[in-house]
């Protein structure tokens, strides 16, 4: 799914993606939802009922793996949407909202807690750790993985911008990106996604 991901770009940005046949195109967008929907609602959190440090961080690695696949599948398909001249066909509902649901619930749930403290969890508590304490403990080190899905998130709300220059989508769904597109602005140490969130919110304004 990876190099698949960076064929497809590729394939974009030559503007051949028309070229291919759109029953196969449709097939592959329908088996890219699958893989999606795989990771689309797994939660990164540490699982703290496992017995040992080691069985927790491979359990990590395991989710890190799914949701990861499931952002190359996200960009796979984006790319295909947001290629020159495709047919209508391409411009699959159900794909589109599955793009959404996965870049909101990994922002919300996977991203914002690792970037700014006040998104964490207080694994005590239970709730969402209290004003000094959060900012304050950032640590600037990030997990290679961790980056890694940020920038493919990055591109991918960056493409749901384009994809709204392309084609009409319903108004529960642009409500959906409109809120995606405002909430990396109260959030800290995330300025590559403000700026695709500008074009994001950019793009819905023009509706």
């Amino acid at each position: 799914l990876s190099e698949l991901g960076s064929e497809s770009a590729k394939i974009k940005a030559m503007g051949i993606m028309d070229k291919l046949s759109t029953d196969k195109t449709v097939k592959v967008l329908n088996i890219l939802e699958k893989n999606i929907q795989d990771g689309s609602k797994l939660s990164t959190l540490l699982n703290h009922n496992n017995d040992t440090e080691d069985e927790e961080r491979l359990w990590r690695d395991l989710i890190m793996e799914r949701v990861t696949k499931s952002a190359d599948a996200c960009l796979t398909a984006i790319n295909i949407m947001t290629s020159p001249n495709m047919p209508k066909a391409v411009y699959i509902e159900d794909v589109i909202e599955r793009v959404i649901q996965y870049t909101k619930f990994h922002l919300q749930n996977t991203l914002y807690p690792q970037y700014d403290p006040v998104y964490r969890v207080d694994p005590h508590g239970g709730g969402v750790l209290s004003s000094k304490a959060k900012r304050a403990k950032c640590s600037t080190h990030k997990q290679r993985v961790i980056v890694m899905l940020y920038n493919k998130v990055c591109d991918i709300v960056s493409s749901l911008s384009e994809l709204l220059e392309i084609q009409l989508l319903t108004d529960t769904t642009i409500l959906q990106i409109s809120s995606m597109g405002i909430t990396p602005f109260f959030v800290e140490n995330v300025s590559e996604l403000q700026l695709c969130a500008i074009k994001l919110v950019t793009a819905v304004s023009t509706f």
